[in-house]
């Protein structure tokens, strides 16, 4: 990835009720992967998830924004599977790090 570029970063609690969600998350990640800027994904779920996208810029993080898939899958999130949330949206300008494939492979 060319420096510098954003990331987006969303962490949240689950409710009790799950059902559905795994399969909107990778419905929207597919959906992201095609997006005009998209840049890679990386996402971690224990007690708290933190999935990080990775966007060329702040344009394309506001036209994912404005997906109207994407907006459905919010809405269902904030009624029924999110506890608690937060979005964070960074600019990237320095990366290091052991680069360890196996556990950090590029994002596409």
């Amino acid at each position: 990835m060319t420096l510098p570029y954003f990331a987006v970063i969303f962490t949240s609690i689950l409710t009790k009720d799950h059902e559905g969600y795994e399969e909107m998350a990778l419905k929207m990640e597919n959906l992201a992967k095609v997006q005009p800027g998209f840049l890679g994904i990386e996402s971690a779920r224990e007690a708290v998830g933190i999935t990080v996208s990775y966007w060329e810029s702040e344009q394309a993080i506001l036209a994912w924004k404005a997906n109207l898939d994407h907006q459905q899958a919010q809405k269902i999130g904030k009624e029924k599977w999110y506890a608690s949330y937060k979005i964070e949206i960074a600019k990237v300008e320095r990366v290091y790090g052991s680069e360890n494939k196996k556990l950090f492979p590029k994002p596409e």
